[in-house]
């Protein structure tokens, strides 16, 4: 009798292997589904994060001194307290999708909004008495998702 081992798989062997590779294969395509949905929110929030820094540039860029007849258009704009004229707890610019400063919408930003608010220091700041500093805030919101930026500005010194 010849003991010749015969090379190969068997059909139940192939199946099962095809099963394992299958399910290792549903894993993955999971993972990166998830990871491919995940990576848009970045994207969101790093438009919001631009629109925030470039209002509150704009804002900053302004004098600290309060013109006593604020103005009523954006473009107008030429003091601090005009984005704000009330120390209140309410906004005071506000858009509902994003505008430039001559008040046209920006193509493609149309589904972001975005508030100002800016009110006086409530306490002093290191060697800056307390009605010297404002406090400004810029607050963006795409759906759900929210940003707020803070930033600070002073009086010059006399």
């Amino acid at each position: 009798m010849s003991s010749k081992r015969m090379a190969g798989v068997t059909l139940v062997e192939l199946v099962i292997a095809i099963v394992i590779v299958s399910v290792a294969l549903a894993g993955l395509v999971a993972v990166f589904t998830r990871a491919t949905r995940a990576s848009a929110d970045p994207v969101v929030t790093q438009q919001m994060l631009a629109i925030g820094e470039s209002l509150i540039e704009e804002i900053m860029l302004k004098p600290f001194t309060i013109d006593p007849a604020p103005a009523t258009s954006r473009a107008d704009f030429n003091d601090i307290r005009d984005f704000d004229p009330k120390d209140d707890a309410q906004d005071g610019y506000a858009t509902t999708g994003i505008r430039n400063i001559d008040g046209d919408p920006i193509p493609g930003l149309e589904s972001y909004n975005v508030a100002v608010r800016i009110n006086a220091a409530s306490v002093a700041l290191t060697s800056v008495p307390a009605g010297d500093a404002l406090r400004v805030r810029v607050t963006v919101t795409h759906g759900a998702e929210r940003l707020e930026l803070n930033a600070w500005k002073t009086a010059p010194l006399p």
